[in-house]
C-alpha cells in the first residue's frame, strides 16, 4: 500500500482524498517510481473539477512528478532501479510511489534537483513549447504574458528576456510585480489597478505586441485581442478565471488579421523524440543559468485540498511542489 490522492467525485477542494491505495508491479514496459517530488498546477484544479475529464471515477490527481526508479517490467532497457526520472504524463501523480510507461520518462541530469524536476516537466515543457514551436520568439519581438508571476509565467518571463524578447507582464499585486521584474519582466501591469490594455498601447507606442501568452482565459481575453498588432497570434493556453466564451471569428479581422491558437502539450511531446528535445531543451536553459526555477511553496501531500485552495485564490507564486 502506499498514500496517493485521489478523487472520487468531482468538486471542490474537499473531492481531493488522501489514502491509502495499492501500486502493482510495473508491467511490460512499465517503470515503478518513488516519488520524491511532485508539481501542483492549475491543469490538477480543472480535472478535479471536472472542466476536463478524466478517464474515470476515482482517479489519483497530478500530472508532473520526479523521483527515483525502483523497479522495472520486463522490456524496460533504458531505465533501471536508482535512476533519476521525472515525467509529464496525465493524471496519477499525486502520490508516494507510481507506475508509468517506461516512454513518458526522462532521466534527470545531475544538476536538476527533483524539485526542479518535478516542476519543468509540465511548466517548463509548456514554456519550451510556447516559446519555441507555437510562436519562435526572437530578439526584437514583444511578448505579453498574463499571470507573469505564476508558475508558468516567471519561468516564461525568464525564457523569452534570455531570447532577446522585450517582455511586458500583468500580475495581481505590487509583490507579484516585483517578482516578475527581477525575472524578466521589462515592464509589469497591475491588472487590478491599471487598464492592461492602455498601458500596453502606452508602453509600445501603439506597436503592440506581437504574441500574447494568456493562461487566464475568460477575464483577459478580449483584451488580450487588442494588444495583438497587425497579424498577430493569441496563444490560449489555460483557463485560471474560466474558458475563454466562443467568439465570431470576425473579431480576429477586426483586430487586425489575427491569429488565434489553443494548443495543449500533449501534442507537442506527442512522440519519444518531440519529449526527449523539449527536456534536453529545457535542461540546458537551467544548467546554463538561462533559466531559474523559482520553487515557492512546498506541501505536504496530505494537504493537497489546502494547495488548491491558494492556488486557486491566487495566493501562490512561482512554482508549487508537494513532497509525498
Amino acid at each position: 500500500m502506499t498514500k496517493a490522492v485521489r478523487v472520487h467525485k468531482v468538486g471542490g477542494p474537499e473531492a481531493l482524498v488522501y489514502e491509502d491505495v495499492d501500486v502493482p508491479a510495473p508491467g511490460p514496459g512499465e517503470v515503478r517510481i518513488r516519488q520524491h517530488a511532485v508539481g501542483l498546477n492549475f491543469i490538477d484544479v480543472y480535472f478535479r473539477t471536472g472542466l476536463y475529464k478524466a478517464p474515470g471515477l476515482p482517479f489519483i490527481a497530478g500530472n508532473e512528478a520526479a523521483g527515483e526508479v525502483v523497479a522495472v517490467g520486463t522490456g524496460v532497457t533504458n531505465f533501471h532501479p536508482g535512476d533519476r526520472v521525472a515525467y509529464y504524463f496525465t493524471l496519477g501523480g499525486y502520490a508516494s510511489e507510481r507506475v508509468i510507461p517506461a516512454d513518458k520518462l526522462v532521466k534527470l541530469p545531475d544538476h536538476i534537483t527533483y524539485e526542479q524536476g518535478a516542476v519543468l516537466m509540465l511548466k517548463g515543457l509548456t514554456v519550451w513549447y510556447l516559446l519555441h514551436k507555437t510562436f519562435k520568439v526572437e530578439p526584437g519581438h514583444r511578448v505579453l504574458i498574463h499571470a507573469a508571476a505564476g508558475g508558468i509565467g516567471l519561468l516564461a518571463c525568464q525564457w523569452a528576456k534570455a531570447l532577446g524578447a522585450h517582455v511586458i507582464g500583468t500580475v495581481g499585486s505590487k509583490p507579484k510585480a516585483d517578482l516578475a521584474l527581477a525575472n524578466g519582466c521589462d515592464h509589469v501591469i497591475l491588472y487590478n489597478e491599471e487598464d492592461f490594455v492602455a498601458r500596453v498601447k502606452q508602453i509600445s507606442r501603439n506597436e503592440l505586441c506581437d504574441v500574447v501568452y494568456d493562461g487566464v482565459g475568460k477575464t483577459t481575453f478580449p483584451g488580450s485581442l487588442s494588444c495583438l498588432r497587425p497579424r498577430g497570434l493569441f496563444v490560449s493556453f489555460g483557463n485560471a478565471s474560466g474558458p475563454v466564451p466562443p467568439f465570431p471569428l470576425t473579431e480576429l479581422n477586426n483586430h487586425g488579421s489575427l491569429f488565434a491558437t489553443r494548443p495543449k502539450l500533449n501534442d507537442y511531446v506527442s512522440t519519444r523524440k518531440e519529449l526527449l528535445e523539449g527536456a534536453d531543451t529545457l535542461f540546458a536553459a537551467v544548467i546554463n543559468g538561462k533559466l531559474h526555477v523559482p520553487i515557492n511553496h512546498a506541501y505536504a501531500l496530505k494537504d493537497a485540498a489546502k494547495a488548491h485552495i491558494e492556488l486557486e485564490s491566487r495566493a501562490t507564486t512561482g512554482a508549487a511542489i508537494f513532497r509525498p
